[in-house]
Order: structure tokens, then C-alpha cells, then sequence
């Protein structure tokens, strides 16, 4: 089995193109090369050959100009590279031109994010929204060059990168087919955001706080998730390993049970079809109480990464949510390296479980909302109050004698239902 996988296994050389002309966010540099690099290694390919060049404004017809792409197609036949993939976002007729000039298949960025994708979602929704991303990208792109489409190996996670798409054959890939599964999709979609909203109504309805952690990608948001719950969601070092929101209780405190959510990780270059179809999973973001945003402080790169986090989070129209910043990989700092201090700042060690009991406290302060433990004495033609507390409140413990003695946890509106009747 193990051979098998070796033949597959894609040899890539990545190209990346710096230029005054283009915004910062669109340029490629070293470090935004090693992360395509680390997505290649993702997506379960090799990197072979890096070629980042310098041009005082991209080429309309190959981007990076004829006589780099000669270059790169002769490190191709040198390496025996079977794809080369770029950092820049390409059009669909630079990338028709690449294709024919450098003799083997060409993706973008955002195709390779896409790809990733298709393979790890696992959920109905969370395949719902990669095949949406995909045939908004493949629109654009389908005058004759997406040859490939004819030998996808559907989402089985074989087949070389960029071949887990839609897994549709060449002929049924016109527009209009195209559009009509868009359509579809999108009904499918508004379906599942239908569905989460009657599901927090409900949870607004019993008082339930909701907790989402965010984060750059491999920053540490499902070893926290598994070290506060034991959720037991694969916590890998690789890129993009959560795809489907995944939501647990947790107990913060005697008076405190929240829902806490993990979140797909956010990442520069985020294909906007992807911010788009993932609305779905980020949108949980607008309805939250509180937002623990993981950053990984062992990354050299982490203000920049947590950058692109607060934007998107601005994006999603969730900039006034309380938020608590949790620096998590602390036990990685280097010696004599000064972690960032503040109210809303958090050291932790998801891995080890350093710091995770302050992280519980300062998320039992932010959502205090005047909850208590009381115990009370119902009389008896009273007990329609205790059908409304196991509604509303936290029922611990229940004993009828003289009267219906309740021990439960209640916010402040149950509380004032049930005032007359407290212990003293």
C-alpha cells in the first residue's frame, strides 16, 4: 500500500513572482514560499525546486515572462517535476499559456488550497461548501484546460494534487451545468445555515454561552480544544487538518457550561470563494459570546498571522466580540524571548496543559453573566416551575418531601421567576 502512494506522490516546483506593482498581500516572499511549500506537503506532494523572481510588473501572457518560463520548464525536465504550482494568483488564460509552455500541469494558490480541501473535509456541510468554492474557481477556467478533469479521482484523497475536484468528466463540465450546480449548492447551503440557527436558538433559549476558537492554521486550535474537552479531534502538524466546525460542551466552572467550537484555520491568500462558501462554518463567529483567538507565538511570523486573523474576523462582522488572545507553543519560546502581557492575554501550552486553568478563569470572569448555584423549596402546585427550570436553568439535584427541594444552577432571568421560593 505504502509503494502505491509513493507513485502518486506529486513532484513540485514552486514559482513565486515579488513585484512593486502588486498589492503586499498578492506578492510571494520566502516565508508565504514555505508555506506553499508546507501545503504542498499537505496536500501529500513533494517540493522539488523553489523559483522566486523579481519583476518590476507581472507579464499579461505568462506572468513571469518568457524566458523565466523556459528556465522553470528546464528545472521541471531536471527534477522530474509533474507540476508546478505558483504563490500568485494566475488568470485562466496565464494559466492555459503556462500549461502548454512548461509541458506539465499548473495550479495557483488558490487551487492548491482548494485541493486541500476536497481531501479533508469530511462532513456533509463541509463537502457542500469545498464543492461550491470549486465551481466558482473552475468557471473561469474551463476553455480546454482542464484536460485533467477527465482522470479526477472524486474526493478519495488518490490521484495527483489539483485532481480531487468536482470529479465531473469533461463533457458534462459546460457552463450551464456549471451554473445550475452552483445554484444547487447554494440552496443546500442556506438549508444547513437554516438548520445551525434553529440549533442556537435553542441554545440561546437555555442560556448556553458559545466560546469559538480562532486562529492562523496550525496554530494549536484542536490541541486546545482536545486539552479543555478531550474532544479527541486529530490534532496534526499540518496545514488545514480541521475542516468541519467541531462543537463540545465544556464545564469552566461550577456555574459555568459553554459550547466551544474549533474552527476551520484562517490563512494568507485565502481564496475569497472559500471566505465565501465557508460562510457557513465562520458565520458560528457573529453568534458567539467570546472569541479565544490561538496564536502560535513559536512562529517567528505570528504578528503577521494574526494579522490576517483580525482582518478576516472584521470581515465576518465579528470585531466587538470579547476576545481573549491565547499565545499558545509558550514551552517553545526561545530562552530570554518576552511574552506579550495584557487583560485579554493568555500564556498557555495546549500540549503540555500549561496556563489551560487561568485560560478557564479568565473565560469564567468574560462570561459572568450573574449565574448562581441556589437550591430552592417548590410547593407542590408549584411543579410547573420545575419543568420551566430543567428548560431554562441547570437542575443538579431534585428531592421531594414537605415540599420539591431543587438544587440548580440559574441565570438571572430564571432567577427572578423563581425568587419567592429561594432558601434562606
Amino acid at each position: 500500500m505504502q509503494e502505491t502512494t509513493k507513485e502518486i506522490r506529486d513532484k513540485v516546483v514552486l514559482v513565486g513572482l515579488h513585484s512593486p506593482v502588486l498589492k503586499k498581500e498578492e506578492n510571494a516572499d520566502e516565508d508565504t514560499m514555505e508555506e506553499l511549500s508546507a501545503l504542498v506537503e499537505t496536500a501529500g506532494g513533494e517540493t522539488v525546486g523553489i523559483v522566486l523572481q523579481n519583476r518590476a510588473s507581472p507579464d499579461p501572457r505568462t506572468f513571469i515572462g518568457e524566458g523565466k518560463a523556459a528556465e522553470v520548464q528546464l528545472y521541471c525536465e531536471n527534477t522530474g517535476a509533474t507540476m508546478v504550482i505558483f504563490d500568485n494568483d494566475l488568470s485562466p488564460s496565464q494559466m492555459r499559456v503556462l500549461t502548454q509552455l512548461l509541458g506539465v500541469q499548473v495550479l495557483d494558490r488558490c487551487g492548491l488550497i482548494l485541493d486541500i480541501f476536497a481531501q479533508r473535509a469530511k462532513t456533509k456541510e463541509g463537502r457542500l461548501q469545498v464543492e461550491l468554492a470549486q465551481y466558482q474557481y473552475l468557471l473561469p477556467r474551463l476553455t480546454g484546460m482542464w484536460t485533467h478533469l477527465e482522470r479526477q479521482a472524486g474526493t478519495s484523497g488518490r490521484g495527483p494534487i489539483g485532481s480531487k475536484g468536482p470529479g465531473e468528466t469533461q463533457l458534462e463540465t459546460d457552463r450551464r451545468h456549471i451554473h445550475r450546480k452552483i445554484d444547487k449548492l447554494r440552496a443546500d447551503l442556506e438549508e444547513v445555515r437554516r438548520v445551525r440557527s434553529t440549533q442556537r436558538q435553542q441554545r440561546r433559549k437555555n442560556e448556553i454561552p458559545v466560546v469559538a476558537i480562532v486562529g492562523y492554521t496550525n496554530a494549536g486550535k484542536s490541541t486546545l480544544l482536545n486539552r479543555l474537552t478531550g474532544a479527541g479531534i486529530p490534532a496534526n502538524n499540518r496545514l488545514f487538518d480541521t475542516l468541519d466546525t467541531t462543537s463540545r460542551l465544556l464545564t469552566v466552572s461550577d456555574t459555568l457550561d459553554v459550547v466551544i467550537s474549533d474552527t476551520v484555520g484562517f490563512i494568507r491568500k485565502l481564496p475569497h470563494q472559500l471566505v465565501e462558501a465557508f460562510k457557513a462554518t465562520l458565520e458560528e463567529l457573529e453568534y458567539a459570546d467570546l472569541l479565544l483567538h490561538v496564536i502560535d507565538v513559536s512562529n517567528p511570523e505570528w504578528q503577521q498571522q494574526a494579522q490576517v486573523v483580525e482582518n478576516l474576523i472584521l470581515e465576518l462582522g465579528a470585531g466587538e466580540l470579547p476576545r481573549i488572545d491565547v499565545f499558545n507553543k509558550a514551552d517553545c519560546l526561545p530562552p530570554g524571548e518576552i511574552m506579550p502581557h495584557g487583560a485579554d492575554i493568555c500564556a498557555i501550552s495546549a500540549k503540555t496543559g500549561e496556563g489551560v486553568d487561568k485560560l478557564l478563569e479568565m473565560i469564567d470572569q468574560r462570561l459572568d453573566k450573574g449565574t448562581r448555584r441556589v437550591t430552592l423549596h417548590l410547593p407542590y402546585d408549584k411543579g410547573v416551575l420545575l419543568d420551566m427550570l430543567y428548560r431554562e436553568a441547570k437542575v443538579e439535584n431534585v428531592e421531594y418531601g414537605e415540599d420539591i427541594a431543587v438544587t440548580a444552577v440559574c441565570g438571572p432571568r430564571t432567577l427572578g421567576q423563581v425568587e419567592p421560593f429561594l432558601a434562606e
